[in-house]
């Protein structure tokens, strides 16, 4: 069995090294079930290719796993992994050129894209985006990325100016116009006097905008997180989530039977290995929590929970057998703390308060 499977990750060797997506590990282990279930594959060898997709770094790697693989009817309709275009070296400049401050940041950005689909562990990204920091030319920051894959709407690459000298002719045409104009309209219609100069513009200082992620445990917090989390699952579904004003943790079913819990720090990292899930655990859809009325909770709660100059230190999603609920834990120095419970439209269930 030589032949290619239909959206089978890389196919070439320039696309072999790429880094593959969560998306394309997701792909190719969808490819080994068609293919154990149409008798291709043996238990073993199943588990075994199985187990590498999901600790496979490049597409190369995934190409390997599946190449062997008839094609199957049931997965004509995975998208083919790493077709996107790679980003050339230095645009249309010299790697040589020196680096602009947006240069770099659009190399960051990349990297944060590959951080949130899965191309690069968090130890990579960290370790990347100090080196795009410190890069001195289009070259080095070509380098840091040339085995990922762009996202579709990803900054073109730098390119040069047209020729300064057809600028200049333009300009100069321009100029010439405007002259023989004025000219005309001085020698009819008006005596000659000096041409005035352009006014004086004050551009002022451009201060540079700092957009510092949200808190978590805020509306805007909430938000960014529900925005990530659909971007990196497709759905806004978790077991339990626990939103910490830097971090969060999300418990997610992966199967009826299992779940795995991701920490976010800015990017998903798996926390652990799948756990045994009750395929009647109750969950929640992110989409339906009315953070506006969620917020008003949230700051009554140190009042109603009596805990003195208490402040909300997290705040806990998950589903239940009455319906999804809403805890908004508060604490104090004193380790004197309590917690409200409310539903995700905002109703107030019941308080509770704890000594210390």
């Amino acid at each position: 069995m030589s032949s290619k499977s239909s959206g089978s990750p890389g196919d070439s060797p320039a696309a072999g090294r790429m880094r593959a997506r969560d998306i394309d590990r997701v792909n190719a282990r969808t490819l080994l079930d068609a293919a154990f279930e149409e008798g291709e594959l043996a238990v073993e060898e199943y588990h075994q290719r199985s187990g590498q997709a999901q600790a496979a770094q490049t597409l190369g790697e995934l190409q390997r796993l599946i190449g062997d693989l008839q094609p199957s009817t049931k997965t004509a309709d995975l998208t083919p992994a790493g077709r996107r275009p790679r980003r050339p070296s230095a645009g249309g400049y010299p790697p040589r050129t020196r680096a602009r401050d947006s240069d770099r940041q659009a190399t960051c950005t990349l990297l944060d894209a590959a951080r949130a689909d899965g191309q690069l562990s968090a130890a990579d990204h960290r370790t990347l985006t100090e080196l795009a920091g410190e890069a001195q030319t289009l070259g080095e920051l070509s380098q840091i990325t040339d085995d990922l894959q762009r996202p579709a709407d990803a900054r073109p690459d730098p390119m040069p100016p047209k020729s300064r000298r057809e600028n200049w002719f333009a300009a100069g045409v321009a100029a010439l116009s405007i002259a023989v104009a004025a000219g005309t309209f001085v020698a009819v219609d008006r005596p000659a006097s000096p041409p005035a100069g352009p006014p004086a513009v004050d551009l002022g200082t451009i201060k540079p905008m700092v957009l510092p992620r949200p808190k978590l445990t805020e509306a805007d917090g909430i938000d960014y997180f529900r925005a990530a989390y659909r971007a990196k699952f497709g759905d806004t579904i978790v077991d339990a989530l626990l939103l910490y004003p830097d971090y969060a943790v999300a418990t997610r079913g992966i199967q009826p039977n299992r779940q795995v819990r991701y920490y976010y720090r800015g990017g998903f990292d798996q926390g652990d290995q799948p756990r045994t899930r009750s395929p009647q655990t109750p969950t929640v859809d992110l989409a339906a929590v009315n953070v506006s009325a969620v917020m008003a909770v949230v700051a009554q709660a140190p009042v109603l929970t009596k805990v003195d100059q208490g402040k909300v230190n997290y705040l806990d999603i998950e589903g239940s057998g009455s319906g999804p609920i809403v805890r908004i834990y508060v604490g104090n120095t004193a380790n004197e703390s309590g917690y409200v419970e409310a539903t995700p439209d905002g109703r107030i269930v019941r308080t509770l308060a704890f000594g210390g």
